[in-house]
């Protein structure tokens, strides 16, 4: 796979009030992260990407952090996504970003995307160039076609996409892990965000 350009969809984050910073490997992009979050409390995102880049075994040496895929012993998955949620930095990767500059995420708890919209002093989103798009309708197709199912695939439900992999069937399953879709046109008009765009596939 050839490099993707980052370029317009850096300019046009920026021009939508983003911070945006660019890193061609997640281990650059995890040491800058490293660097930045210190002594705060940190809440994740349900996220491929963030496992990848091995940020909670990171940040957890100097920083409070929240995690649903890490729950505490004595701790119950709702009380530590409560807590993610009061945090003061939050993190997530992004299931879909459109060079027009539209930042898609679909979830099944709607934690995630709740965070995702308000509460937080900063808020970093994370995304591999296998997220880039060329265009919402792009991005919004890549979210529900080829994250969602790969996302079922890895949590084992008894939905169509997870058994066939192709595709989002809009089932009625009360397994579908796609809920709540949320779309940002812009930066959030209180708190800071900042996209860190990296030049490797991460996630799905």
């Amino acid at each position: 796979m050839s490099r993707k350009d980052f370029t317009k969809v850096r300019e046009r984050l920026l021009s939508l009030g983003y911070i945006v910073t660019c890193f061609d490997t997640a281990v650059e992009a995890a040491d800058y992260l490293n660097a930045q979050i210190d002594g705060q409390t940190v809440g994740f995102g349900g996220s491929m990407t963030l496992e990848e880049m091995g940020l909670y075994e990171r940040l957890t040496g100097h920083n409070e952090v929240f995690w649903h895929q890490r729950i505490p012993p004595g701790k119950t998955s709702r009380e530590v996504r409560l807590q993610a949620n009061a945090a003061s930095i939050y993190l997530s990767s992004v299931n879909g970003i459109a060079e027009s500059g539209e930042i898609v995420n679909i979830d099944g708890n709607c934690n995630r995307v709740a965070s995702i919209f308000y509460g937080h002093d900063k808020v970093y989103l994370i995304a591999g160039e296998n997220k880039l798009e060329k265009d919402y309708d792009s991005a919004l197709y890549r979210a529900r076609n080829v994250a969602a199912p790969l996302n079922a695939k890895r949590f084992g439900v008894k939905t169509p996409c997870a058994r066939k992999g192709d595709r989002c069937y809009n089932c009625a399953s009360p397994e579908r892990i796609c809920r709540g879709l949320s779309v940002l046109w812009g930066k959030p008009m209180t708190g800071e965000f900042e996209v860190i765009l990296i030049h490797e596939n991460l996630g799905y």
